[in-house]
């Protein structure tokens, strides 16, 4: 299974068959019921690999999804949030992360040993008091997101919620896509045994991913270099180098707030 779930990663249109000739090519010899049976447990569904973490309460209020055809045009525009695994030696943990579309920035992220909301809350609550808010947050129809205590924070920002359509993990591409590159550049690349270690081993990426990863679709910049860029005192603006890191992004907020307010009072 921890194999099946690289492999799946890399190519998330692998079907149960196609899965059980690669698997038997690399000497795991297993049936294709087998490997059906393993992607139940899982939760792996084509186009993209996941436990079950999506499932849906009926009960709760499904919103429409808003981000069809919109162009994405500045930081705090659109953020969504997901749910994954990080597989341990002996088990799973779950990490929610929330990413601003435009600049691909993770805001914030939490680990959990349980599927409770609560550490989702927790994650949108710690991005809200530390960038502000966006227009639009987009996340799937997962239980999480759809719960009362989720929902009613957004509501209370007045953020316009938005929701993927059932089964269209892709709706949701950009967090996908991290996921994909967390797991692929890290996760698979290290043994971890305890929830610490794997709080250890994802800050670590976070660090890298948000400060230092060059990505193709913003010009080859660092997301930390995009996001805070348009936010920066004119002073900053030809200084790269000297970005905000995560723990300076509120005070700088802050203080370009106040220089707002002292600006429109004289």
């Amino acid at each position: 299974m921890r194999r099946m779930d690289e492999i799946f990663t890399e190519h998330p249109y692998y079907g149960a068959r196609r899965m059980k000739h690669v698997l038997t090519k690399e000497g795991y010899p297993i049936g294709r019921k087998r490997v059906s049976r393993y992607y139940q447990i899982l939760g792996i569904e084509t186009i993209y690999p996941k436990m079950n973490l999506s499932r849906r309460n009926q009960a709760h209020k499904v919103y429409p999804y808003l981000l069809k055809g919109l162009e994405i045009e500045k930081p705090n525009q659109v953020w969504s949030a997901d749910i994954t695994f990080v597989r341990l030696r002996q088990g799973f943990v779950y990490l929610v992360a929330i990413i601003d579309w435009y600049s691909r920035y993770v805001l914030s992220w939490k680990v959990s040993i349980s599927l409770s909301s609560d550490f989702c809350v927790d994650a949108l609550e710690e991005a809200l008091s530390l960038y502000g808010k966006p227009d639009i947050f987009n996340t799937d129809q997962g239980v999480q997101f759809t719960s009362q205590a989720f929902v009613l924070v957004l509501e209370a920002k007045k953020i316009s919620i938005s929701m993927d359509g059932k089964g269209r993990a892709l709706d949701n591409v950009f967090i996908e896509r991290f996921w994909r590159s967390l797991k692929q550049e890290k996760i698979y690349r290290i043994e971890l045994d305890t929830v610490k270690e794997a709080k250890q081993a994802v800050e670590e990426y976070m660090d890298f991913y948000n400060n230092r990863r060059p990505h193709q679709s913003l010009d080859y910049q660092a997301p930390r270099e995009v996001h805070f860029k348009e936010n920066l005192p004119i002073e900053m603006m030809d200084k790269s180098n000297d970005l905000p890191t995560v723990q300076q992004a509120q005070q700088q907020q802050h203080n370009l707030t106040l220089t707002k307010e002292n600006y429109i009072s004289n």
